[in-house]
């Protein structure tokens, strides 16, 4: 489970550092210091360690200032982390793509998955209550875009682009753990596989296990492991917008 989550904070203090709008301190033993700064030292901590690492202390010593110093700025970890969010959100490039709703909807599905694996950090934070900062709506807001006009309710089209999202999280979640699995062990999947290949013809059971040992090796000899995180990721894609597709041909006719 998540041990960090956006919300946490005081909502109003969380709202005016995301819009801006809180008074920024005029004086102090660090004039140039801002909210912008501060975020900057704490994802460089959060893409370093993950969001256990980084405290209001650990960017503080970053910063090379105080932690109450910080706090003239930032009322505490939970509102930094909800900025932090908001502010790796403006990455995404929001492209226009041409075609219809599925390659507009597929885009939004890569564009995220490249989002978390520059970020592994985000995987940790869970969002159920967003921050709702302008580049978290500038994200909505195009995602929705994706499938509007598609015949879906607004409350289908919300749904849709939760699917999508969740799929990507729960997709890139795996991606991260075999990638910090090769990072942590100095073996990669295809040595790891080549390793039990001698062996697996003496331990293997065709007779008591057929489909196992069966698509196993089939799975094995195309990847030289037993799973590879960027077929997966395009094979569920595809089967998740094949659902989509069905419900939107059953909402408006056939339409891509």
């Amino acid at each position: 489970m998540n041990q960090d989550y956006t919300g946490s904070g005081d909502p109003a203090k969380s709202l005016e550092l995301l819009w801006r709008r809180r008074p920024q301190p005029t004086r102090g033993p660090k004039p140039g210091l801002s909210v912008e700064g501060i975020v900057e030292a704490a994802l460089r901590i959060a893409d370093a360690e993950g969001v256990a690492g980084m405290s209001m202390r650990r960017v503080a010593d970053g910063l090379g200032v105080g932690a109450m110093t910080l706090y003239r700025y930032v009322p505490g970890k939970g509102e930094l982390l909800d900025v932090m969010l908001d502010t790796v959100y403006g990455e995404l490039p929001r492209r226009a793509v041409d075609g219809g709703w599925r390659a507009r909807l597929d885009e939004v599905a890569r564009q995220n998955r490249e989002l978390y694996l520059r970020h592994p950090w985000m995987l940790q934070v869970a969002v159920s209550r967003p921050p709702l900062g302008p580049r978290v709506m500038a994200k909505y807001e195009y995602e929705l875009a994706a499938v509007e006009g598609t015949g879906l309710t607004d409350l289908e089209m919300d749904a849709t682009v939760a699917l999508v999202n969740g799929y990507v999280h729960g997709a890139v979640r795996t991606a991260v753990e075999a990638r910090q699995v090769v990072q942590r062990s100095g073996i990669s999947d295809k040595e790891w596989w080549l390793a039990h290949v001698p062996h697996l013809d003496r331990i293997s059971d065709a007779r008591n296990f057929p489909l196992a040992t069966r698509v196993g090796t089939a799975v094995g000899n195309q990847f030289d492991a037993p799973y590879d995180a960027d077929h997966a990721f395009e094979y569920g894609l595809e089967r998740l917008l094949d659902g989509v597709s069905a419900l939107v041909e059953n909402r408006s006719g056939p339409k891509r």
